[in-house]
């Protein structure tokens, strides 16, 4: 009995010291580059024209970097038809405006339902894969040439082991297959593969790809309706995690920096302000970009542009709007 005291702490204390010196060394500020994830179909939820939110958004906020997504739901909406006209509007605006662009393919892409896959397509047929090859292949071969393409994003959170979405047959064995078939039709652009900052260890995630990239979520609303945050966690525990897989900084970005409320069963339109600010307000969002550069990644994409958008049209506040353009020029 005396042997297991002596032994719990031992380990109390180790874990007391571990996060005493993580927090210590995560004083250090880094350069951080701030982009910014993209998604029209969230923007038309909210009653925006979503052209107008994206056109707005490189032209005032003039990001160097962009996150959006090829989903294949509107790809392919109607079996072997394919249909690139928002992919092809994002990319040109994009490249008039000298915005780099991580380009998402896959079943999974970032913002609800998560999986976007058309409607007609049946998990349970031998063919389904052939069908998802089909289309990564006609996204990439569309796009590789692209001046503003800088990186594939290949599936989001595809290693993710909670149901979260609507991905009723989400095919996970596949993702190796799509990874590989994305670097066979184009070897010269790097692959982002990105697992949860929060609820996963990255291990299949930070060796799938060529870049690694993180969410990071700092407050969060239960399904319950109870407000929890990670503000616990010190900075440096990602840059360790990242180091301890081996991820080198260059290679390790967030992918997604909370920059907007939390919302499950609820949206903008009908959750008063007083409570969409109990999981963001100015003072909340200068706090996760100040916390984004104590990590030392290089490269941060904001989550919630359509949001600060909605804001500034529908509540004349464009607080948050101007914090990320600060940020970001």
């Amino acid at each position: 009995m005396k042997i297991l005291k002596r032994i719990l702490l031992f380990f109390g204390i180790t874990v007391i010291i571990l996060y005493a010196v993580l927090w210590i060394v995560s004083q250090k500020t880094y350069s951080v580059e701030f982009g910014i994830s993209f998604n029209q179909n969230h923007a038309e939820s909210l009653g925006l024209d979503w052209k107008k939110v994206y056109t707005d958004m490189l032209e005032e906020l003039s990001p160097k970097y962009i996150r959006i997504a090829a989903m294949w739901s509107q790809i392919e909406a109607v079996k072997t038809e394919f249909n690139f006209d928002d992919v092809d509007f994002m990319m040109e605006k994009a490249k008039e405006h000298g915005t780099k662009v991580v380009l998402v393919v896959g079943q999974k892409a970032p913002r609800w339902p998560e999986c976007h896959v058309p409607g007609w397509l049946d998990y349970s047929q031998e063919e389904s894969r052939n069908h998802l090859s089909t289309y990564i292949t006609k996204v990439v071969e569309r796009y590789k040439d692209n001046e503003a393409l800088e990186m594939w994003q290949v599936e989001n959170e595809p290693y993710i082991r909670f149901v979260f979405g609507e991905c009723t047959g989400y095919d996970k064995e596949f993702v190796a297959d799509e990874i590989a078939l994305v670097k066979k039709l184009d070897p010269q652009h790097k692959i982002m593969i990105t697992d949860s900052g929060e609820l996963a260890s990255w291990h299949q995630a930070s060796k799938a790809g060529d870049v690694f990239g993180t969410t990071l979520y700092r407050i969060v609303k239960t399904p319950k309706g109870h407000i929890f945050t990670y503000d616990f966690l010190p900075p440096a525990f990602y840059r360790w995690k990242a180091f301890f897989w081996g991820v080198e900084l260059q290679d390790f970005f967030i992918a997604e920096l909370q920059a907007e409320p939390w919302f499950s069963d609820s949206t903008p339109m009908d959750t008063p302000i007083v409570e969409q600010e109990q999981t963001m307000n100015p003072e909340r969002l200068k706090q996760h970009l100040l916390y984004a550069q104590k990590i030392g990644s290089p490269r941060a994409y904001l989550w919630g542009v359509e949001w600060w958008y909605y804001m500034n049209q529908a509540h004349n506040d464009n607080r948050y709007w101007n914090i990320v353009k600060e940020a970001i020029q």
